[in-house]
Parts: structure tokens; sequence; C-alpha cells
């Protein structure tokens, strides 16, 4: 406890929901005032699961081939490269990356075919 009922959490998660999770259960603890949560997230990103997520999304959005589309990470960024033949298409290969577990960040280079 940091003191007078206040607790500051510390540490990393790979999902938000842990941080949010762990801050409920202290925060329902007898004599707590207040919680700080300065739990970071540092999730892992894969672009092999990335990738899929965005097959799968964009074959059932759109029905194109996701095969043009390459998916590069670095920390919790995506970079998307290729090209898809319509914006809905890129659009919705940028906001399938953005659900994927980790991500923080898209850098959406697809081109418009």
């Amino acid at each position: 406890m940091t003191g007078h009922g206040f607790v500051t959490l510390k540490g990393t998660v790979e999902w938000q929901y842990q941080s949010d999770e762990a801050e409920r259960a202290v925060r329902s603890l007898l004599g707590v005032k207040g919680v700080v949560n300065e739990i970071e997230l540092k999730p892992q990103v894969s672009a092999t699961v990335v990738k899929a997520k965005i097959e799968d999304a964009l074959k059932r959005a759109a029905q194109i081939d996701a095969d043009s589309i390459t998916v590069e990470t670095s920390g919790s960024t995506v970079t998307l490269r290729g090209s898809v033949e319509s914006w809905s298409e890129r659009v919705e290969a940028e906001r399938t990356a953005f659900w994927a577990p980790g991500v923080t960040k898209v850098n959406n280079l697809i081109e418009i075919a």
C-alpha cells in the first residue's frame, strides 16, 4: 500500500483487461480508498496471428485474396503492405490489425490497385 488507504499497482500485462481486473480486485478490499494503476501494457504481437486475423476478416468482408497483404511487426506496431481492390478493403485491413492482441499502432501502406 502507498499509504492512507491508497494502493499503487505496478508491473506489466499483455492485455488491457488484465490491468482492469487487477484494479477491480484491489479496489474492493477493505480499507482501500483509492487505486493508482501504473500497470503497463506490454503485449507480444505476432505477425502470423495478425495476418491470419486480417485474412479471415477480409475474406468475410470482401471475398478478396488476402495473400496480397504482408504484415510486419515491430514491438506493438504493425505495418501493412500490399494492394487491395477498394478503399473499404484497405480500411478493413487496418481496422482488423488494430483488433489483434497487443497492437497499439498500424502503419497502413496498402495501395489500391
